[in-house]
């Protein structure tokens, strides 16, 4: 049974082949088009999947879209409707685009497969509500037998937050609250209003809130959103625009918060600091409540997690942390991308009854290593024929020369094996360098990654070392939780540095691996696998071998506003564009002295910003 599933038309396309019950491949398209979060039909990617399964379009059982639209074009219809005059300007921008594109997209989805392979598709199409692909991506993939699933995000059809309940291959919805009532949305609305684009910039409010205090949270619970004790909540619309206008909030939002909102690319303030911190506290008190309610409700010990809200990986640690649940497991690629793999396997396990495939107690991501890969014989091609100036090494040399850069404070492009899916670098295509260095953090940003200062940089830490390192001994393999630096490990602060106040603290060290511990004591952990990913466990194992330490600083294999790198040519013009130093594809390893200096590029404005 091969089921292929799409995701497309919204934002961050992708495609997914789920081969009985295994999940074979899965990709975004921004990573083959090379544009961000691109919502186009995913034409690459399905090509890339269908390779990657040794299959046809005429091979595919079941071809499944992850919502369904005509539910879609109800809910925008009955809340203009609703809202009468109110929303005329938006409803009279929206309806030609619906009518002309979006209303018959099945007519679309035949015509663009057809532009693939020319077979008859249209009786193997399906589609699945934009919840229920979420929540299959969390609970088919996952390593529980049984589970509460909750699903929270911007909105789907209808749905923004939805609880199911999976076992063996059956998954049930068993509650849902509607639009406008979304969590996503109130944090896409603040968002917007410090300034970051939505769908976007969500992971720099999160990112930004330790800088601040939570000094509007009761002014957002008092005025904005009524939290019920289970959860449950509503949002007050005389503060928002995004049912009927073509902004997320109003004039009365900015009137209750002080003023109007930041342009983008001005220069950040306490304000936006505190608004972070505020917005991200009220984000953890909805998901710890419901948490705690479902927990007790279902008496379950187990909870997966899908939609962008899962993303908030902040959020995530502390439901970790309260222990409602006995394990928590959260879809590496939580967003829309994670739609077509949710749409495949609900197809694969509901609509045609396959059982379940058993992984001794693992998940069945394959550690989110879906995408493509490189022979060492295409690589050197590949790069040869873009100019570059390598050295072909071992496994065991590769290792070693990277390794030791590290250690002597260089910054390395580390892309093998097959690309990752979903938003983080997972050791696939990385960005990596030293987690002890004080200055890391903010030569990444500055002059490698051109971005804003405050962002911070994840840990990749052996999993048999992380209990000695951070304050918690959990799996964590997709950088999906948050937790402090151990005590041990943390650096004391005088009484000056403990007075600073925002983006004053970025230059403080506050412990033994200062790169990677935020300005909280808090670290975005990646555990590493020798089982999922030998060959960067034997990095950093070789890494811990010469200094020490068993943590490495990991991050995506990308400038601001490009997608993470695909090919061995994405990853050699990325190196040539920034101040990295060493770059290893394969085993062919380079150096940035050794290479055409005509090369060189001013890269970062290639992209548009995020």
């Amino acid at each position: 049974m091969l089921v292929l599933g799409i995701s497309a038309f919204y934002h961050d396309s992708a495609a997914a082949i789920v081969h009985d019950g295994e999940i074979v491949a899965a990709a975004q398209e921004e990573r083959f088009t090379r544009k961000k979060h691109d919502a186009g039909f995913p034409y690459h990617a399905i090509a890339y999947c269908l390779d990657a399964a040794g299959a046809s379009l005429a091979d595919a059982d079941s071809i499944v879209f992850y919502e369904k639209p005509f539910l879609k074009f109800e809910r925008l219809l009955e809340t203009y409707l609703a809202t009468v005059p109110k929303g005329f300007k938006s409803f009279r921008m929206a309806i030609p685009l619906w009518l002309k594109h979006k209303l018959f997209q099945k007519k679309q989805l035949v015509a663009s497969l057809n532009r693939i392979e020319n077979v008859d598709v249209e009786g193997k199409l399906l589609f699945t509500e934009h919840h229920q692909s979420h929540a299959a991506s969390a609970f088919f993939a996952s390593p529980f037998d049984e589970a509460v699933v909750l699903t929270m995000d911007g909105v789907g059809e209808w749905a923004t937050t939805s609880v199911a309940i999976g076992r063996g291959n059956e998954l049930e919805t068993v509650r849902e609250i509607h639009f406008p009532h979304s969590l996503g949305l109130l944090y896409s609305a603040f968002t917007y209003y410090t300034g970051f684009k939505v769908n976007s910039g969500e992971y720099k409010v999160m990112g930004l809130a330790p800088y601040g205090e939570p000094k509007y949270a009761e002014l957002i619970r008092e005025r904005l959103i009524d939290i019920k004790e289970d959860g449950s909540f509503r949002l007050n619309q005389d503060y928002f625009d995004y049912t009927t206008g073509l902004t997320m909030t109003n004039r009365r939002f900015d009137e209750l918060l002080g003023g109007p909102p930041r342009k983008p690319e001005a220069l950040l303030t306490q304000r936006e600091m505190d608004l972070a911190a505020s917005i991200q506290a009220v984000t953890e008190d909805v998901m710890r409540r419901m948490a705690v309610h479902l927990s007790g409700e279902f008496q379950i010990p187990n909870l997966c997690l899908a939609g962008g809200v899962a993303l908030n990986c902040v959020a995530n640690g502390k439901i970790l942390e309260d222990a409602a649940f006995r394990d928590v497991w959260i879809q590496p690629a939580a967003g829309d991308a994670g739609g077509a793999l949710g749409a495949a396997l609900a197809a694969s396990h509901v609509h045609h009854g396959l059982p379940r495939i058993s992984n001794g107690g693992a998940d069945t991501m394959k550690g989110a290593y879906l995408g493509p890969a490189f022979s060492d014989d295409e690589i050197a091609a590949r790069l040869e024929a873009a100019g570059a100036r390598f050295e072909r090494l071992s496994d065991d040399d590769t290792i070693a020369t990277t390794a030791a850069a590290l250690a002597d404070g260089l910054a390395a492009g580390w892309f093998q094996g097959r690309m990752e899916f979903g938003p983080r670098a997972l050791g696939g295509r990385s960005i990596i360098a030293d987690a002890r260095s004080p200055a890391m953090q903010k030569m990444l940003n500055l002059k490698v990654k051109y971005r804003e200062s405050f962002r911070p940089f994840a840990p990749s830490v052996l999993r048999e070392d992380l209990a000695d390192w951070f304050e918690m001994d959990y799996d964590s393999p997709y950088m999906l939780l948050v937790t402090d630096v151990a005590k041990d490990r943390q650096a004391a602060m005088t009484e000056d540095q403990r007075a600073l106040f925002g983006i004053e603290k970025l230059n403080v060290p506050r412990s033994e691996i200062p790169a990677v511990t935020h300005v909280d004591y808090s670290a975005r952990i990646q555990t590493v696998h020798a089982d999922t990913n030998p060959r960067y466990h034997a990095l950093i194992s070789e890494f811990k071998r010469l200094t020490g330490c068993p943590v490495i600083v990991n991050t995506s294999f990308n400038v601001r506003g490009e997608p993470i790198v695909c090919t061995p040519e994405d990853a050699f013009r990325c190196f040539m564009g920034t101040e990295l130093d060493l770059l290893a594809v394969g085993n062919c390893v380079m150096r940035k002295e050794a290479q055409d200096p005509s090369l060189r590029q001013r890269y970062e404005s290639d992209f548009e910003l995020d």
